[in-house]
């Protein structure tokens, strides 16, 4: 089983949590009664909806995980999965979605959500980084 698998396993049983297929053509969702939190593109790419503002408010913490890949103005962040302890984070960073989500739809500013970051951004993994 993959790491997303696994990951997307321990979510599936959250009560606040239903699946479906990702509104941008690519891997499975899961969402809130309100909104699309979490995609699986892959084996080990998620993207994770946390509003903009939830991500300003984290930006530090956020930009000092190698597994978190932050876009600038998206309220998604990507994350890769290549342990168990990036499934934990993922998790935990899903209860601070859901929470974010509790505001009203549009993403902090009026606009309305921008879509994941699939196709917007390139991860690489974290040895070939370290190697390079």
């Amino acid at each position: 089983m993959t790491l997303a698998q696994r990951a997307m396993e321990r979510l599936q049983a959250w009560p606040d949590l239903m699946a479906g297929p990702a509104s941008c053509g690519t891997g499975k969702a899961l969402r809130s009664v309100r909104d699309e939190i979490v995609h699986f593109h892959s084996s080990r790419d998620v993207d994770l909806h946390l509003t903009r503002r939830a991500i300003q408010r984290i930006h530090s913490d956020l930009a000092g995980s190698s597994a978190i890949h932050l876009l600038p103005g998206s309220g998604w962040v990507t994350i890769h999965l290549d342990c168990e302890a990036d499934i934990d984070l993922l998790l935990s960073l899903v209860s601070i979605a859901l929470k974010a989500h509790q505001a009203p739809p549009a993403d902090d500013d009026g606009r309305r959500p921008a879509g994941c970051n699939f196709r917007r951004v390139t991860v690489l993994p974290r040895d070939a980084v370290a190697g390079g």
